[in-house]
C-alpha cells in the first residue's frame, strides 16, 4: 500500500495555488479604487459608497457529490454548498444576505433536484440568508459522475458590511491568541483523497463523509459585535495553511489541538498518510478559527461555548505555521 498524499490522489494544492496566482495577476487589471481586497482572501469587498461595502464569494461542494450520487442521498450537499460560501463570507466580518446556486446535471431528475433544494434551504435558514435564484444546466457531455444522474453543485453568496468594520487580518499582532471551533467532520475538503483510501461502499463510512459542513455564521456575527476580533479563518482545503491568508507578515505557533474525529484516523491509517499531509489537506477537527487579543480570550471563549472552542496557539512574526509538538487533548 502506498503512502498517499493529496497530490497522488489527483489534487496538487501547490499547482492549484500557482494557477490561482497566475489568473489573479491577469484579473488584477480589472480592478479599480472601489475594490478593497486582492484575490487571495476568503472573499472580496467592493466599496458601494456611504461608508458601506458589498462582498461576494463563490464555491462548490467538490467531489463530495460523488458520494451523494453513489448512495442516492442528496439532501445534505445543499447544506455544504451554503456553508462553503457563507463561512468564507464571514471571514471579513460580512453579514450574508443572499445566495444563488448553480446545478449542472447530466440528466434532469425532479427528485434529485428537489432533494438538493431541501439541503440548500436548510443551510440558508441556518445562515439566516436567502437563496434568491440560481441556474440548473443540463450538460450530458460534460458531467460524468457516478451514474446517469450525475451532477455538480456550486453557489455564490453576497453580503454587506460597514467599511470600517471589515475584519481582514491586517490588525493581527504578535501574541494575539488563536481560537479554534470544532468541525462536524471532514466538511467539504479533501474528499478526493478520502475516497481513494476509504471504502465508500461501506454505508457507515459514506454517511460519515456526507455529514454536512458546519455553518458558523450566527456565532461569529454575534462574537464580532462583542469582542475585538482581529482575524477570521475558514479551515478548508489547505488545512492549517489557511491561517496564512490573514496577514502576510503574521504566522501562528500551534501549541495544542483537540482530538480529531475518528474519520481522520481512518483516513490516515488506511492511506498511510503523514501527519504533515493530514494537516495540509483536512480540517482535522477544527472548522473555523478566530484571532483575538489576549485580554479578550476569556470573553470570547464564554460567548463561543456552544461551539466547543479550543485555544490553539498564538500569532508570531513571519508568515509561517509552527506546529511544534501537537498535543491531542
Amino acid at each position: 500500500m502506498k503512502n498517499w498524499t493529496y497530490s497522488k490522489a489527483g489534487v496538487n494544492i501547490d499547482r492549484a495555488d500557482f494557477a490561482k496566482k497566475s489568473i489573479a495577476k491577469i484579473l488584477h487589471k480589472t480592478y479599480n479604487k472601489k475594490v478593497l481586497q486582492k484575490i487571495g482572501h476568503y472573499c472580496s469587498a467592493v466599496d458601494i459608497g456611504n461608508g458601506k461595502a458589498v462582498a461576494i464569494t463563490t464555491d462548490g461542494v467538490g467531489t463530495k457529490v460523488l458520494i451523494a450520487q453513489k448512495w442516492n442521498k442528496y439532501d445534505t450537499v445543499g447544506i455544504d454548498c451554503v456553508a462553503m460560501n457563507v463561512n468564507d463570507l464571514i471571514c471579513l466580518g460580512i453579514t450574508p444576505i443572499a445566495m444563488v446556486d448553480y446545478i449542472a446535471i447530466k440528466k434532469p431528475n425532479e427528485k434529485i433536484v428537489s432533494q438538493i433544494g431541501i439541503g440548500l434551504a436548510k443551510g440558508a435558514i441556518q445562515a439566516d440568508t436567502a437563496i434568491v435564484g440560481g441556474e440548473t444546466a443540463i450538460l450530458p457531455e460534460i458531467i460524468r459522475g457516478e451514474n446517469e444522474y450525475a451532477f455538480d453543485l456550486a453557489g455564490t453568496a453576497i453580503g454587506i458590511v460597514e467599511k470600517n468594520k471589515i475584519i481582514d487580518g491586517s490588525k493581527i499582532k504578535v501574541g494575539d491568541v488563536l481560537i479554534g471551533l470544532r468541525s462536524s467532520g471532514i466538511h467539504s475538503n479533501g474528499l478526493t483523497l478520502a475516497r481513494k483510501v476509504l471504502n465508500t461502499n461501506n454505508k457507515k463510512i459514506a454517511l460519515e463523509l456526507l455529514k454536512p459542513t458546519k455553518i458558523y455564521v450566527k456565532p461569529i456575527l454575534n462574537l464580532i459585535k462583542k469582542v475585538n476580533v482581529r482575524g477570521l479563518a475558514h479551515m478548508t482545503g489547505g488545512g492549517l495553511t489557511n491561517l496564512l491568508r490573514l496577514n502576510k507578515r503574521i504566522g501562528f505557533k500551534i501549541d495544542s489541538w483537540p482530538k480529531p474525529h475518528s474519520i481522520f484516523y481512518k483516513i490516515q491509517h488506511s492511506g498511510k498518510i503523514s501527519d504533515f499531509e493530514m494537516f495540509k489537506t483536512f480540517n482535522m477537527g477544527i472548522g473555523f478559527c478566530i484571532v483575538v487579543p489576549k485580554r479578550e480570550v476569556k470573553k470570547a471563549l464564554k460567548l463561543l461555548r456552544k461551539e466547543k472552542p479550543f485555544v490553539l496557539g498564538c500569532a508570531i512574526k513571519g508568515n509561517k505555521i509552527i506546529k511544534g509538538a501537537l498535543t491531542y487533548n
